[in-house]
């Protein structure tokens, strides 16, 4: 059973091991904590004690924002998941004009079966940091 929460009590770095599999250099877990407790809204997807999954969203709280992660652990994929953390965490952002993601092209129907469209749009990557 999958349980759905935007309390970040008690959360730690080890609850977040395990994601952003594949990525060349991933954040660690102390910087992706850091980031949860910075953003202006998350989901965590939970099954009992064990983080699934989480989505953050960055905003100004007026009329933008931004969804930089959506990350399933591989071994929780293709159970709807991730859809539900969309669909939480957009509904958080009723109130907004607009909230735009960047994603790798291979995820754009993904995105689109949400409800989102394709933008164009321009970005700066400094891998260095992490």
């Amino acid at each position: 059973m999958i349980s759905y929460s935007t309390d970040l009590s008690g959360l730690t770095e080890a609850d977040l091991a395990g994601f952003f599999v594949g990525w060349p250099t991933p954040p660690s877990p102390a910087q992706h904590l850091a980031v949860l407790h910075g953003s202006y809204r998350v989901v965590i997807a939970r099954s009992q004690d064990e983080v699934a999954g989480f989505v953050n969203m960055i905003s100004d709280g007026v009329l933008t924002a931004f969804i930089p992660w959506l990350e399933v652990r591989p071994s929780f994929q293709g159970q709807g998941i991730g859809t539900e953390l969309m669909r939480r965490i957009v509904a958080e952002a009723a109130h907004l004009y607009s909230v735009d993601l960047t994603c790798d092209e291979a995820l754009r129907p993904y995105y689109e079966r949400l409800g989102m469209a394709a933008l164009t749009g321009m970005g700066l990557r400094n891998r260095s940091v992490l």
